[in-house]
């Protein structure tokens, strides 16, 4: 996949990506309206899916969208998650169930930010594991049936939280694969 290249954040799927930005602000603005709310949730994991299908239909699968799309995800689901803390529907504890993937992940992202021969191994291969995207997936099927006040809430958050442990572990163990600790 190559390298980080700047005019790569310039290419169609990584301004998808970027609509992720307006769209957690507005989700700040419209928490207290679920309809909208959800709206604005849907539309986000909207970008999601089209961003990864326009790199791969256009060919402009890079390291950098790949970085750009992943970061954010992360400030989305962030910002939804404290709006949702802040404003009352969503405890601490719950938000560190629908927060583990990222909790599990930040020591191997400062690791890889210290680390520049890692980092560019990681360009070459920057893909996510299919657990990864299924958390995605539960945070985002979560965070619906806590504005629906659905039944299924609790049972959302832990599925959430155990799939987020296991696939923290699968990217660390892919790291560790003999390269994390040299």
């Amino acid at each position: 996949m190559g390298r980080y290249r700047a005019r790569d954040l310039l290419l169609l799927p990584s301004l998808v990506s970027f609509l992720r930005l307006p769209l957690a602000v507005l989700f700040v603005y419209v928490v207290n309206r679920p309809n909208w709310a959800l709206a604005t949730l849907v539309a986000a994991a909207l970008t999601d899916v089209v961003d990864g299908y326009l790199a791969r239909r256009l060919n402009q699968a890079t390291a950098t969208g790949a970085v750009v799309d992943g970061v954010f995800d992360k400030g989305f689901t962030a910002i939804v998650i404290a709006t949702l803390v802040v404003t009352g529907p969503l405890t601490w504890q719950e938000a560190l169930l629908l927060g583990t993937r990222e909790l599990g992940e930040l020591p191997l992202v400062i690791w890889w930010t210290l680390h520049h021969d890692r980092r560019q191994a990681r360009a070459e291969d920057p893909r996510a594991n299919w657990l990864g995207k299924l958390v995605t997936v539960l945070q985002f099927v979560s965070i619906a049936c806590i504005l629906q006040r659905s039944a299924l809430e609790q049972a959302a958050l832990v599925a959430t939280g155990i799939a987020g442990v296991v696939a923290a572990a699968i990217y660390w163990k892919r790291e560790a694969g003999g390269r994390l600790l040299k």
